[in-house]
Order: C-alpha cells, then structure tokens, then sequence
C-alpha cells in the first residue's frame, strides 16, 4: 500500500532528463520493451533512488475473445518481480482476432482497439481478468482506452461497464483523462458523465496526454502537449476524489526538459484547483474515495455472480474478427459502423505499423529513404500482420524483394543482404554492406539496435 504521488512515462528517448526532473516521485514503463534481466541503467538508478516503477502492458488483449495467453502473463509478471511494482496495469481493448474461436486466420492490429459495451463483452473480460490476477504477484489496474470509432448497439455507458468490471473482479482502474477527452470529440460521450458513473474507490492512478484534432477527429498522439480540456477534465476528477497517482504520458516528438517540468506543473495546478473545490464544497468529493490516497490490493467486491461465457466467446470473436479484416485486411465494412470513421481507424494502424517496424528495423528507412513510408504503406493496405513487428520488418522487406522494388540497385543490394542477414536461425558474417549500414543508422535515425521489440502504444 503507497502512494503513487506524481510520475512521468520512462522512455530510453529522455531517460537522462527524467533522471534530472526534480518531484518525479514515480515512472511508468511499457512492459514489453523491458528486458528483466537487463534492465536499463536509469531505470536501476531510479529505483535506488527510490522511485517506484510501474510496468505498462500493452499486448494482453484482455478484451479480446481469446483466454489470456500463459507466456504473456508471466512475462509480465516476470517485469513486475524485477522492478519491484506495487502494481501493473494494462488496458481494456483487444489487439488481435481471428484463429480457432472462428476457423479464420490470426489476424494482429498491432494497436489497442476499443471493444464493444455489451454483456457479452463484459462477461468475455471479466473471466479473462479474473485469469490474469491469479497469474499475477501484484494487483492489476485496467486502462480506459481511447476510440476513433464506436460499436453499434452497445447495451452500457463507459461509467457502467467499468463499475460493473470492478464490482465482479475487484480489479483497479487506471483513468486516462486524455482518453475520455478523445472519447467526447470521436463519439460524442460526456466527461463528466463518465467521472460521476465511475467507482472512484477503485481508481489506482491516472494518465494525462496531448493530441491533436484533425477534420473533427480527435487523435491521441502522445506527441503533443497537454490541452486545456484534458486538465480540466483532470481538475473536475480530483474535485471527486484525491487521484493516488498522476502521470505525464509522451512516446513521440520528445521537448525538451523544461517544456515536460512545465507540462508536469500544469498537471499539479490541475490536480491542486480540483482539491480545493472539493475542500470548499463546490467540487464533488466523495467521501473516502481513493483509499486515502493509496494504491493496494483491490477495489471493491465480486457481488455479482460471474455469468456463463461459453456462448460469448465465440460471439465476441465473430465481431472482432470481422472489425479487425475490415481494419487490417480490407474486407467489408460490417453493418452498422460508420464508413469515414472505420477507414480513419485504418489509416492509423497502417501509419502505427510503418512507424513502429521503423524504430524495430532502423535499417530499412535509411535503405529506402524517402521511399519508405509510402512503400511501407503500399504493403500493410494489402498485407495485414501475422507476428510481432520485427515479422513484419522481415515480411515487407521479402515482399519488396520478391517484387524487385526497392529504389535502385543499391537499395535492392542492401535490402537483400539485411533480410538474408535476419531472415536466418543465426545472423550471418558481417560483411562490408552491413557494416556500412551500421555506421549509417547510427549516425541517422533514433533506433534502438539491441533493445526489446516496441510494443503499440
């Protein structure tokens, strides 16, 4: 049982600022890009200084039709043993579909997906939850996501189906401000709906992040700076209840660290003009709420009775698998979803790809120079994920091969000899090429040769 107090999101991009940010009472890491055995220097030296670290799982997919997958649960549970966390948390989405439960190929949307607020949803979560505590040392807290698109026909608010997820579990809840902002402008939902719908007892921290709106859509980019609205979101939740935990989220387009110390000020000022209209009655405060400020070992009971789920497993993954085809694999938009929204969701998760398969393979944006997002983005319209990103790096670089395409014949000489260095059991010898593309990518791009696999954010 601690306090989380205020934090910021670990990334290797403003390891050394993090390390220098005075009041940084805590950091929050993405779970899948931390090895246990060999754990980054600052992460090691900040919990020497007594800074709790919290691992941030992103690849579970408790929302998703399948049972939770053994190795993905002991491995984080494996992170949260090495850095010591009074917690994890991870998020209520799915991020893959298809296989058995539907005799249809795997499919990967290398992203958090919202998943739809039905009963059988519901019901389908709650048992993959009730699984993931009983493989895990510590409690865990489960994220609000953000959504471009909406389900038609949902039978529950985001208020009810969280408070109904807390009451039959007892799991914790990490509240992303930023998302129930994204959530008004892209579906129409109101904040303070959500905040007075939520059980606040159960709340084990909060995030805060930027964005930017683009044709009416709002996108949570975690590259922008924090918007008025999303602090006073912030402000109309801590005049409810005392958040045990704040922190500051950016994965892109790092400032510098007196812009992220000013960020993480507003946050403050935010939480701080909430606490004082909760202590002068014009707030919302409930009392006791939050546990005093603590994070611990669960919110709440298990008084509704857990309902049968054979049946809902296969509903819920006939639907997400015909969600995810239609994002990743381009076939029909299913009934009742909105066509703009559908074809923005899947613009996004081709852009996530090209991305992310740049920071695991670094090589192949210097190879292909400017080609390279516009070749990238050619393929995933066609080609949908059938592994990690580093399958993906290695399948697109095939792909090009087989065609031919890869700029010149320089490119396409260098092309090779990266994907017959990597496509093999074992590297290959190095030779002159590889090492003249070493030298380039140092010198060039911010990949991390050596480190874990990015997960989606």
């Amino acid at each position: 049982m601690r306090r989380l107090g205020t934090g910021i999101g670990w990334r290797p991009e403003i390891a050394d600022a993090v390390e220098g940010m005075p009041g940084i009472d805590w950091v929050e890491v993405v779970a899948e890009n931390v090895c246990p055995g060999h754990l980054p220097e600052s992460l090691l030296r900040l919990r020497e200084r007594g800074v709790t670290v919290v691992p941030h799982g992103v690849s579970l997919g408790l929302g998703g039709a399948d049972r939770p997958d053994e190795q993905r649960l002991a491995a984080l549970a494996e992170r949260a043993q090495a850095l010591g966390s009074p917690l994890v948390t991870e998020h209520i989405a799915f991020v893959r579909a298809g296989g058995p439960l539907t005799a249809s190929p795997r499919l990967e949307a290398g992203h958090l997906l919202p998943v739809p607020r039905t009963r059988d949803a519901l019901d389908v979560l709650c048992e993959n939850v009730r699984t993931a505590q009983a493989a895990l040392p510590v409690p865990l807290a489960l994220e609000n996501i953000a959504a471009l698109f909406a389900w038609p026909d949902e039978e529950l608010t985001e208020g009810q189906f969280l408070s109904e997820l807390v009451e039959r579990t007892g799991v914790r809840l990490l509240i992303d401000v930023a998302n129930l902002h994204t959530n008004h402008v892209n579906r129409g939902e109101d904040p303070a709906r959500a905040l007075a719908e939520l059980p606040l007892e159960a709340i084990a921290y909060v995030h805060v992040a930027g964005g930017f709106e683009r044709d009416g859509v709002w996108h949570d980019s975690h590259a922008h700076p924090v918007p008025g609205p999303v602090l006073d979101i912030l402000t109309g939740l801590a005049a409810r209840v005392a958040p045990p935990g704040v922190l500051l989220e950016r994965d892109e387009d790092f400032p510098g660290p007196g812009e992220l110390e000013r960020e993480l000020d507003a946050v403050r000022e935010a939480v701080a003009a909430g606490r004082g209209r909760a202590a002068d009655g014009t707030g919302s405060a409930v009392p006791g709420a939050g546990g005093a400020g603590t994070v611990g070992a669960g919110a709440g009971g298990v008084g509704v009775l857990a309902r049968p789920v054979a049946g809902a497993r296969e509903r819920v993954a006939v639907a997400q698998t015909a969600v995810l085809s239609c994002l990743v694999a381009g076939t029909p938009v299913p009934e009742g979803f909105d066509r703009v929204r559908m074809g923005v969701q899947s613009r996004a998760l081709a852009a996530k790809r090209a991305g992310v398969v740049a920071k695991v393979a670094p090589e192949l944006p210097v190879i292909l120079g400017a080609g390279y997002r516009e070749a990238f983005l050619g393929y995933a319209r066609q080609r949908p994920m059938r592994g990690g990103y580093r399958q993906d790096a290695l399948d697109f670089a095939g792909h090009l091969l087989k065609l031919g395409r890869a700029g010149d014949a320089r490119a396409l000489r260098e092309l090779r000899e990266w994907w017959l260095d990597r496509s093999g059991p074992a590297p290959r010898e190095r030779g002159l090429v590889d090492r003249v593309l070493r030298r380039r990518v140092r010198g060039g791009t911010r990949g991390l040769p050596g480190q874990p696999e990015p997960a989606p954010q």
